[in-house]
């Protein structure tokens, strides 16, 4: 297989920018201008420490109608650099990759190398050893096995729902899947502690923006993460950033109800998939096996009915 190699010493993991023009939730005044900070630091410690930058999905926190400024800014930033960015949920409109959407226009622009597909991306040289690194976007599938060539290190990139400790409801299963070393993960914001199964290493660093007002997020330091051949863990980098105070309003934490909003996501993606839908019920039956746990009790249930509705559209 013909990939684009490189040599570097490994991986400079970039989870979850959410760059914004418009600061979300209950950030304050100013969050534009620090993304952008935090994300120029980043590549530029990548670039000092000879490794090739990835940004972990949703580089945006909206997909579309960002502000040309905006755009351009980030041009001028990626354009040195041109770090590889795996399509995440928010960088989406309506679960689909467009050429409205404000991360298409930066491919066009010839400033990022979009990771939009799943499979295998690039090589590394390294002096450890030759590594292959592969991606799944949001919502695609991640593979069960991979055939990887003998003395290959094989690196692995997502943005999904990993049932990591914390998250023991959510729909991934972790498993050791043969031929693949390590997967690391965004998507989930809150750091998780590396988890090994079997020869596979499965790591979520977090997110580089603080974008939750809660308890948790104002204990954490938001930090990206190197990956280099032969570590036991990923190295945390620690991004800079300003003191929680100056960056969320003073003001009580709100109460936080995990439940609901579990809920309402699962509805919100359900919505999300009526416009992308299938007569073969492709859509459909890929939602379902990133998002419904296969241990819930509701679990079977759901794919007795996508059964029926599959079989009931091919008579």
């Amino acid at each position: 297989m013909s990939l684009p190699e490189f040599a570097a010493r490994g991986l400079f993991c970039i989870p979850d920018p959410h760059v914004a023009a418009t600061p979300p939730g209950h950030r304050l005044p100013g969050y534009t201008d620090q993304v952008l900070d935090k994300l120029a630091a980043c590549l530029e410690a990548a670039a000092s420490l000879d490794l090739v930058p990835v940004i972990l999905g949703d580089l945006f926190h909206w997909p579309r109608d960002n502000p040309n400024a905006l755009l351009v800014a980030l041009i001028g930033l990626f354009r040195p650099h041109r770090p590889f960015t795996l399509v995440g949920n928010h960088d989406k409109y309506q679960a689909r990759l467009t050429a409205d959407c404000s991360l298409s226009v930066l491919e066009a622009a010839g400033v990022v190398r979009l990771m939009a597909e799943p499979g295998p991306v690039f090589r590394l040289k390294t002096p450890e050893g030759p590594v292959l690194v592969g991606a799944s976007p949001d919502a695609e599938p991640i593979p069960r096995e991979f055939p990887r060539e003998e003395g290959e290190s094989v690196v692995w990139l997502t943005h999904h729902n990993v049932n990591f400790p914390d998250f023991e409801d959510k729909a991934v299963r972790m498993r050791e899947i043969p031929g693949v070393d390590w997967v690391v993960n965004g998507h989930i914001h809150r750091p998780q502690a590396t988890v090994r199964c079997g020869a596979t290493a499965w790591a979520n660093p977090g997110n580089i923006t603080r974008v939750a007002f809660s308890q948790r997020s104002k204990e954490r330091k938001p930090a990206a993460a190197i990956w280099r051949p032969g570590a036991s863990d990923l190295t945390p980098w620690v991004v800079p950033h300003l003191p929680f105070e100056q960056v969320f309003p003073d003001q009580p934490f709100p109460v936080e109800d995990p439940e609901p909003a579990r809920e309402s996501e699962f509805l919100s993606g359900l919505e999300r998939l009526a416009w992308r839908r299938t007569r073969e019920g492709a859509g459909l039956k890929e939602f379902l096996s990133v998002n419904v746990n296969p241990e819930s009790p509701e679990a079977a249930l759901i794919w007795e009915l996508y059964e029926e509705v599959v079989h009931a559209k091919e008579r």
